[in-house]
């Protein structure tokens, strides 16, 4: 461990290098801190002296006081999006219960045509995990991963879309629903069934954002950004389809095609910038 002490501290980035030993258990523990530009550097040299996945654990410190510099827009800690990449492309039961709480939401939300249900079902869909898990994945090559954080997206608006049309269908068929709903064109619903100029910029900016908000940690403030693009379209598409209205129903898959593929084309070139910008500083 002694090696491994001495390795941390010739790393640019690395402070307040300590080696504490227990007599008793003959076991060493080493800490240190490191600035986020050097973790992945410090992590590889770990890999070469033999020292285990299993025994490295990172804790991300908020530090406060004039002294603390910006965090520059290149510095990207890439083991750690990987690892959160791997953990948001799995279909967990919890994920899928929040899709299907924010389809059925959303789902009264445009049926009422009401802002605030379709905030609010935007507010609890976990939906930016799996699209920044699949631009993390695109951008490190890793293919399998991308494959099953998209299936994992899908999967999850999916369940939304289905929940919107069953619950409609039913409220449809014991004759529940308000009287006159037509799915109008105007307010809010009016660009959930044709694509427009505003809908890639859109998305493509809620990618950006998203992306740049899961490696701040700040990803639950800027979820109802992306969540804007996937959850009121999938409520949209829900619904047209509960009540077959077909030619709306299909407007309303187009946008949402559109919509998650800008927010990957987002999400990654934000990432592939970052990586370029790192590299001429280097």
């Amino acid at each position: 461990m002694a090696q491994v002490a001495e390795c941390l501290r010739e790393i640019p980035g690395s402070r307040h290098v300590i080696r504490t030993g227990d007599g008793a258990s003959n076991q060493t523990l080493v800490t240190a801190d490191l600035f986020e530009d050097a973790v992945d550097r410090a992590l590889d040299r770990m890999r070469s002296l033999g020292v285990a996945n299993d025994d490295v654990a990172l804790v991300r410190l908020d530090s406060i006081g004039p002294a603390v510099a910006q965090r520059p827009l290149a510095t990207v800690v890439w083991t750690d999006l990987l690892s959160q990449a791997g953990a948001n492309a799995r279909p967990i039961a919890r994920y899928l219960v929040f899709m299907v709480a924010a389809g059925i939401i959303a789902a009264f939300g445009v049926i009422y045509a009401s802002t605030t249900l379709v905030v609010g079902a935007m507010a609890i869909s976990p939906d930016t995990l799996p699209i920044t898990a699949a631009a993390t994945a695109l951008v490190l090559r890793r293919w399998k991963l991308a494959g099953r954080a998209v299936a994992t997206l899908i999967a999850g608006l999916g369940c939304a879309c289905l929940v919107g049309a069953a619950m409609t269908f039913g409220l449809h068929t014991l004759d529940l629903l308000p009287t006159g709903l037509g799915l109008t064109q105007s307010g809010f619903l009016a660009g959930l069934s044709t694509v427009n100029v505003s809908t890639p910029i859109v998305a493509f900016a809620a990618g950006v954002a998203g992306m740049l908000a899961l490696e701040t940690r700040a990803s639950s403030a800027v979820g109802v950004a992306i969540s804007v693009t996937t959850i009121p379209a999938s409520a949209y598409l829900g619904v047209a389809a509960g009540v077959g209205e077909a030619s709306k129903a299909a407007g309303a898959l187009l946008v949402l095609g559109v919509n998650v593929a800008m927010l990957l084309v987002g999400g990654y070139l934000t990432l592939v910038t970052q990586r370029a910008l790192a590299g001429r500083a280097a």
